[in-house]
């Protein structure tokens, strides 16, 4: 096999050759077809997250068929495709895990992150935590959906039934929910980089009644928001934009520090919140509705072995939606 590997953080990946690897007792092995590139991966290359494992594989939205099963593993076959979440393994005792919260597990494993990822020609994982996916939608189209899709529906969730929805960070999970907010009959406003009229004319193509920088307030109080942008700055922000007992999510799994703010801001039942990982649950409830929401990604593809080239045009917002990884 081959892969992009991460020998330590602040380094490019690096082309690598390795030996073919067989799955273990409950594992199957994957010929990844695509992986999708997201913010995470790039908290994983700066060393932002705690107790990586290196050298690394990183990647977490996986598309692939499964070409070797190990042991006792029941209910996936040979050559059927699936998809490998951020979410690898939990422990399954610990009393998250019993209480149905295994996003809260207190010995996860994660993908791309301490387990080999998707940046790669093939990867291990844990039966249990891959999602059959079926035949439609291609393979690049799919990717995005395993981890921004994920996050960002696990975060509308947790934000509520309210009608006006305000997305700050207008990248691959935002231009994904903001689809699923509208066919759900929500309004929905993006907030973008100030002065970024490009990607706000691409969140009104999507939907959004309104889009304006995040610097801006919208033009009605929203009931609630979501921080895709790992910003905390924009939290403050958030709180201002939002109704008296609205709530605001933050979904990136790091953000840079909240300043302080005064009380008032909070006060009156406002609500501030963050989503952690997720649950398979999550993952079968949202694979199974997005096909009958018409999702539409949009993706930037590049070869597997311009991976540094992908994270370097993420970091800088140099396209719109989700860029993909191609083996």
């Amino acid at each position: 096999m081959k892969a992009m590997v991460l020998n330590r953080a602040g380094t490019p990946l690096v082309w690598t050759d390795l030996p073919d690897r067989q799955p273990g007792s409950g594992e199957i092995r994957v010929k990844v077809l695509a992986c999708g590139v997201c913010r995470t991966d790039l908290h994983v290359l700066d060393g932002e997250l705690p107790g990586p494992k290196y050298p690394i594989i990183p990647g977490h939205e996986i598309v692939g068929r499964i070409d070797a099963i190990g042991a006792g593993v029941e209910g996936l076959s040979l050559g059927e495709r699936v998809g490998i979440p951020w979410l690898g393994h939990t422990c399954g005792i610990c009393p998250y895990c019993v209480e149905h919260r295994e996003n809260l597990c207190d010995h996860p494993i994660f993908t791309g992150y301490t387990r080999d990822g998707g940046f790669a020609t093939a990867t291990i994982a844990d039966a249990r935590f891959a999602f059959p996916l079926g035949e439609a939608g291609s393979d690049i189209s799919l990717a995005p959906l395993l981890c921004a899709g994920l996050i960002g529906w696990r975060s509308l969730v947790i934000a509520g039934e309210g009608k006006r929805v305000g997305l700050y960070g207008f990248g691959a999970a935002a231009h994904i929910i903001a689809q699923v907010a509208k066919r759900q009959g929500r309004s929905v406003y993006g907030f973008t980089r100030p002065g970024d009229a490009a990607t706000q004319a691409f969140a009104r193509s999507l939907g959004a009644i309104w889009a304006g920088g995040s610097d801006e307030m919208p033009p009605e109080p929203l009931d609630a928001a979501i921080i895709f942008a790992a910003v905390g700055d924009l939290v403050p922000s958030a709180l201002k934009a939002v109704r008296k007992g609205g709530r605001v999510v933050c979904a990136g799994i790091h953000m840079s520090d909240i300043p302080s703010f005064p009380y008032e801001i909070l006060w009156e039942e406002r609500q501030l919140v963050s989503v952690a990982n997720l649950t398979r649950q999550d993952g079968i409830d949202f694979l199974h509705l997005a096909p009958e929401m018409g999702i539409v990604t949009s993706t930037t593809s590049y070869p597997l072995k311009q991976a540094n080239e992908a994270l370097a045009d993420l970091r800088a917002g140099r396209f719109d939606g989700a860029a993909v990884l191609i083996p």
